[in-house]
C-alpha cells in the first residue's frame, strides 16, 4: 500500500507542497487532504500513516507517534495567521465571552494559557464555527486561525483590537511557538523507514525549494486567494517550517503550561525519529 499523507488545506502549508509541484517530486503517497482536526482524528483512527497535526494532538496520542524531524509549522514571534479578535483590549476580557473557533485545540489551548498565566483572566470560552461577524454576535471577542484568520486581518478589522498569539507567546516566553508537528504512527515509522526518510527527505527539499522562489510561491498562492502577493510573501516569511532545538525547547514550555492548567493529561516526552 502507498503511504497515506495529511495535507493540511491551509495556505500556511503552501510552500511546503509548492516545491512538490514545480520540481516534479511526485511521490507515490496518496495525500489526503482536510483541517488540522481532521487530520489529527483520521491519525489517531489509524487511517493516515503521517500528517501534520496540532501540537497538542501529539501530547495526547504520543505512545502511539514519533515526530518527524525537521519540520513542523511555528512561529518566532507574529504567526500572522492566528489571532484574538476583540471589542475591547485583552486585558479587559477576564469574565467575557470568547468564541473559539472549532478547528485548532493548539490554538484554543494558547488562547487559554495566555489569558490565565499571562493576563490572570478567566473569560467563558465556547466553541464556534470560524466565521468573525457570527462570532462576535455572541461573543466579546473570537480567536480565529489559518486562512480564516487572514482573510479577517486582510479585511481591516479597524474597528476591533487584534492579538496575534504568535507574538503573545513570544513577548511572554522569549520561545518560538510551534503550532503543528509532523506525527507518524509508530508501527509505520518501523514497518517503512525507508518510504518514511524519502518523505522526509523529498518534503525537506521542497521547503527549501519554496523559500528559495518565495516570490513565485505566493504569486501562484494569490491566484487563488483575495490577498495580493505582497501580503502573502511577508506571511509566509514569518513562518517557520523548521524544528531545531528552539522551536523543540518552545514546544516543551508549551506542553508543560498547558499541563499546569489540566490541558492534557501529562508532558510527553518529544519522541523525535533519529533518521
Amino acid at each position: 500500500m502507498r503511504p497515506r499523507v495529511g495535507h493540511i488545506q491551509f495556505i500556511n502549508c503552501f510552500p511546503l507542497f509548492y516545491g512538490l509541484i514545480e520540481k516534479k517530486f511526485l511521490l507515490e503517497i496518496d495525500l489526503i487532504k482536510g483541517n488540522p482536526t481532521d487530520l489529527n482524528r483520521m491519525l489517531e483512527a489509524n487511517l493516515l500513516d503521517l500528517a501534520p497535526i496540532p501540537s497538542i494532538a501529539y501530547a495526547r496520542n504520543y505512545r502511539d507517534y514519533v515526530i518527524m524531524p525537521d519540520i513542523s509549522v511555528s512561529a518566532d514571534g507574529e504567526v500572522k495567521s492566528i489571532y484574538l479578535f476583540s471589542k475591547v483590549p485583552i486585558d479587559q476580557l477576564n469574565g467575557k465571552k470568547i468564541a473559539l473557533t472549532n478547528i485548532s485545540a493548539t490554538s484554543q489551548a494558547l488562547l487559554r494559557i495566555i489569558m490565565a498565566r499571562y493576563y490572570h483572566s478567566v473569560p467563558e470560552y465556547f466553541p464556534s464555527a470560524p466565521e468573525l461577524g457570527a462570532m462576535l454576535l455572541e461573543a466579546d471577542a473570537a480567536l480565529l486561525i489559518g486562512d480564516d484568520a487572514l482573510r479577517a486581518r486582510y479585511k481591516n478589522e479597524d474597528r476591533l483590537y487584534v492579538y496575534d498569539l504568535g507574538q503573545e507567546w513570544k513577548d511572554f516566553t522569549g520561545l518560538p511557538m510551534v503550532f503543528a508537528v509532523w506525527a507518524i504512527r509508530k508501527e509505520f515509522a518501523a514497518r517503512c523507514m525507508d518510504q518514511v526518510k524519502l518523505i522526509k527527505n523529498t518534503f525537506c527539499e521542497s521547503m527549501i525549494y519554496s523559500l528559495d522562489n518565495i516570490q513565485d510561491v505566493a504569486a501562484k498562492a494569490s491566484q487563488w486567494e483575495d490577498f495580493g502577493p505582497d501580503y502573502l510573501v511577508d506571511y509566509f516569511t514569518s513562518l517557520r517550517f523548521d524544528f531545531d532545538k528552539n522551536k523543540q525547547e518552545g514546544l516543551m514550555e508549551y506542553y508543560r503550561q498547558a499541563a499546569n492548567l489540566g490541558l492534557i493529561d501529562e508532558v510527553p516526552p518529544l519522541q523525535v525519529l533519529h533518521i
